[in-house]
């Protein structure tokens, strides 16, 4: 990465990290009990789904694409997951892996169809939300399914650690993400495709794979996701997950990626997850009813979009 670059994007990180500072601060003041050993343990338990899931939408985003179906294949893996263990008798091992399979064929399905016939991905992702929820009502018979306690001990904080093993598991693929995105060809490809496709293909770049690869990445932590949200919450409920999708955009896009493609921070967008999770969590010991957090948080996505559209325009100002 040219150092100008790199210069630019450390000046981004410090914006983004001191807007993070600066909305613990306000909840600080205006809560009673914001600054407490049980506010940090209820934003670090409910980190590593959304931190899985706007994981893979960044790199989703970057290609030039978009992923509405995640918050629905949180839900189907929970649910696979859940009904597998208790009604079926399955290993738990076995059990995971078929609930995360789903999220990667699933994935796969939404890349293939989108780069194979060229379809517009808000469609296919918007298809694939519906399919996915409705397999999730199927699966679990509509009913919430309650597991034992083996599965929680994931989301239950390590002695003298103070987190959990889901959210070491969620920075192992923040850093394994990031590490792809900055060091490897596949990074650098993606970036290419976004930036311009056609250039991309000019220059010998087969787009469809990695296209494909970016939709399988996202199906597949949003299937991690799921399993996250079933050992927090102890059941799998066919109507989690709803809105998780805006939460990932928002997140991403408050971390510095581009809803037009070409651009995007790991980093940046795990900052963006803090930054919601610290927005949800000081809104709820506000008090505030459920529209108004509604609103607050859609009022959210919609400044960080017009700060995307804001930095993009000043970039072709001044560089």
């Amino acid at each position: 990465m040219p150092r100008r670059a790199l210069t630019n994007q450390r000046v981004e990180y410090i914006y983004i990290f001191l807007s993070l500072l600066l909305l613990v601060a306000l909840f600080g003041f205006t809560t009673d009990h914001f600054f407490s050993l049980q506010t940090l343990s209820a934003i670090m338990s409910q980190l590593p789904a959304l931190t899985v899931v706007t994981v893979g939408m960044t790199l989703v985003l970057i290609v030039g694409g978009i992923d509405l179906s995640v918050g629905s294949l949180v839900a189907l893996s929970a649910c696979i997951i859940g009904t597998a263990i208790v009604s079926h008798d399955i290993p738990m091992i076995l059990a995971v892996l078929l609930g995360v399979f789903s999220g990667t064929m699933t994935g796969f399905s939404s890349g293939y169809l989108i780069a194979r016939f060229s379809l517009p991905a808000f469609i296919v992702t918007l298809g694939m939300l519906e399919v996915a929820r409705g397999m999730a009502y199927l699966s679990s018979d509509s009913q919430t399914v309650y597991v034992g306690s083996d599965i929680q001990k994931l989301a239950l904080p390590i002695t003298g650690v103070g987190i959990s093993i889901s959210m070491i598991m969620a920075l192992l693929v923040v850093i394994s993400a990031h590490f792809a995105l900055t060091r490897t060809i596949f990074g650098r490809y993606i970036i290419a495709i976004g930036t311009s496709e056609t250039a991309a293909r000019i220059s010998g770049i087969k787009v469809r794979p990695y296209t494909i690869g970016v939709y399988t990445i996202s199906g597949t932590l949003a299937g991690l996701g799921g399993l996250f949200n079933l050992a927090y919450i102890g059941s799998a409920d066919p109507n989690t997950g709803l809105g998780l999708e805006l939460s990932a955009i928002a997140a991403a896009v408050i971390g510095g990626t581009s809803l037009m493609g070409g651009r995007g921070s790991i980093i940046g967008a795990f900052i963006g997850v803090l930054i919601i999770a610290v927005l949800q969590n000081g809104l709820a010991q506000l008090g505030l009813s459920e529209p108004s957090k509604r609103i607050i948080t859609g009022s959210v996505i919609i400044f960080a979009v017009l700060s995307d559209r804001w930095r993009r325009g000043f970039k072709r100002t001044y560089t």
